[in-house]
């Protein structure tokens, strides 16, 4: 019997804000157990919420990226359960009328951004308060309790039931992941917590239209863990189906050691959490000049930043953009700001491959567009092939991201100049880079250049002295490139490359070198 797999996600993201959602008490991870929880965290008498701004906009900001509907007004609900890391008794969340309603990320399965790509439609994104945390280690077979994450602001994203497999869950929280970073409203940590996923999950026989009963797999808190939990999940259920069973519904959390689930709760519906407006807050409403302000902060999408580097001229990227605001033309934020409010910049025709990697994070194609600002458009595929190369296997040597690179992108333009005026070699750039790297003469390209005497040799004189001592000192190589053995060619380049100690401009010394062994040819 074949099955259709049906995956849905909950991706709940942490906002990169100082204070809690309703409260002044501090988001800072790490801090001593209970020593982040205020009175309003915990539902005090007397006390009363208070909504942070800051997380109002991030989530219009996630809203615009997506392509969704931001309701105004909003309204804040109380969801009543009870757990012992909810000292209220109740989380305020988003259930009628959420913040940010519809919307679509396109994931890609593949290795090309333009291959194997998918639609994935979103329900709602909500605001709601974080619980605390169980802790059940080291506490001789007790439960401790830590409050510091109870207030914490979080968006919660929810998709349609869309995915038909787990790595097409893995990429949508993969792109999910990337694009809360690059729009810059969560950190997504997710050794922190703040980046977590639900998956429900369930299965239906293929070409039936009616979903089958779904489990939903909690907490998952690594995209390996959510692939294999639902891979599991998955077996399980079609394990049960053709065993003439049936599928119960069910909250489950997925053992990591064992790569097995096992049922946490039964799952609850909506109408058990008694789900009412919070009477401490006022439905939300929100201005239209808040949403201007919020998009005018919008950096440009990454769907877009890929395509303008991709693209062969301006032309080229006008004529995509205007076909893809009439395919989006009710979800305008699909579109670039910078296209919108500023007009089309620079385009620099590199391969696919190249855009891809270059639009992994905003920080990598802000580093690699101040280069190329520096060195030159024209220049755009050497300095791609730095940033990508060099830059980016120092930086994985040592597991860190270009934040921390200690080779700056004005500092990574000044040496590619030099590789552009023939100052230096591509070979003798990469010891200055490792030089730069190491911060050695105050890392600066010129300096080290003057300093260890590496400037190239382009005098035609200088070099043609080199090749005619390599010629004279090597008659076997010479007599082998002269009857048709190539290979001589490049022994012969080699040996004057060494005799002028690497300084000898390569492209000269194959001109003058052939020049010189073509007239023997003729002898």
């Amino acid at each position: 019997m074949e099955w259709e797999i049906v995956v849905g996600l909950e991706v709940h993201i942490q906002l990169l804000t100082q204070s809690k959602i309703f409260s002044g008490a501090s988001t800072a991870f790490g801090g001593t157990p209970n020593t982040q929880a205020c009175a309003v965290d915990i539902a005090l008498p007397g006390v009363l919420p208070v909504l942070n701004r800051g997380a109002v906009e991030r989530a219009i900001k996630f809203g615009l990226a997506v392509g969704a509907e931001i309701n105004s007004p909003s309204i804040f609900a109380r969801k009543n359960y009870f757990y012992p890391d909810l000292p209220k008794g109740y989380q305020i969340s988003q259930y009628e009328l959420p913040i940010v309603e519809g919307g679509r990320i396109k994931i890609q399965t593949g290795n090309d951004i333009n291959e194997n790509t998918k639609i994935v439609r979103l329900t709602r994104a909500h605001l709601e308060e974080d619980a605390g945390k169980s802790l059940h280690e080291d506490f001789h077979g007790m439960t401790g309790i830590d409050l510091n994450r109870a207030g914490t602001p979080l968006l919660e994203v929810v998709s349609e039931p869309d995915m038909r497999s787990s790595m097409e869950a893995v990429a949508f929280a993969k792109t999910i992941h990337s694009l809360v970073r690059w729009i810059g409203i969560s950190d997504g940590n997710m050794e922190e917590g703040s980046f977590r996923c639900d998956a429900n999950v369930s299965v239906r026989r293929l070409g039936d239209e009616k979903l089958g009963t779904r489990r939903e797999i909690k907490n998952l808190n690594s995209f390996r863990f959510l692939q294999q939990a639902i891979d599991y999940e998955v077996e399980y259920q079609k394990s049960i189906l053709e065993n003439g069973g049936e599928v119960k519904q069910a909250t489950v959390l997925f053992d990591s050691g064992k790569r097995e689930t096992h049922v946490m709760r039964s799952k609850e519906d909506a109408h058990d959490y008694r789900y009412f407006p919070d009477p401490d807050l006022l439905p939300l409403e929100i201005p239209q000049d808040l949403i201007d302000k919020v998009m005018k902060s919008m950096p440009e999408l990454p769907m877009w930043r890929y395509r303008r580097f991709i693209a062969q001229d301006v032309d080229e990227y006008r004529t995509f953009t205007e076909e893809e605001s009439r395919i989006h033309s009710k979800h305008p934020m699909q579109l670039s700001p910078h296209l919108m409010d500023y007009g089309v910049e620079e385009v620099y025709a590199l391969s696919k491959y190249d855009a891809t990697m270059l639009t992994t994070d905003i920080c990598t194609a802000d580093y690699f567009e101040e280069v190329v600002r520096i060195v030159g458009c024209k220049n755009a595929k050497l300095c791609a092939n730095w940033v990508i190369g060099e830059v980016a296997a120092r930086l994985n040597q040592n597991d860190e991201d270009i934040t921390t690179s200690p080779v700056s992108a004005e500092q990574l333009a000044e040496l590619l100049l030099r590789i552009c005026d023939e100052t230096i070699s591509g070979k003798t750039a990469k010891d200055i880079f490792g030089a730069m790297w190491h911060g050695e003469h105050g890392a600066s390209a010129d300096a080290i250049i003057k300093a260890k005497n590496l400037k190239q040799i382009s005098n035609s004189d200088e070099i043609r002295g080199f090749v005619d001592t390599v010629l004279i000192e090597n008659p076997k190589e010479v007599s082998d490139y002269c009857k048709g053995k190539e290979k001589a060619f490049n022994f012969l380049v080699g040996q004057i490359m060494k005799a002028s100690k690497g300084k000898a401009n390569p492209a000269q010394v194959n001109e003058i070198l052939k020049e010189k062994l073509d007239r023997k040819k003729c002898e």
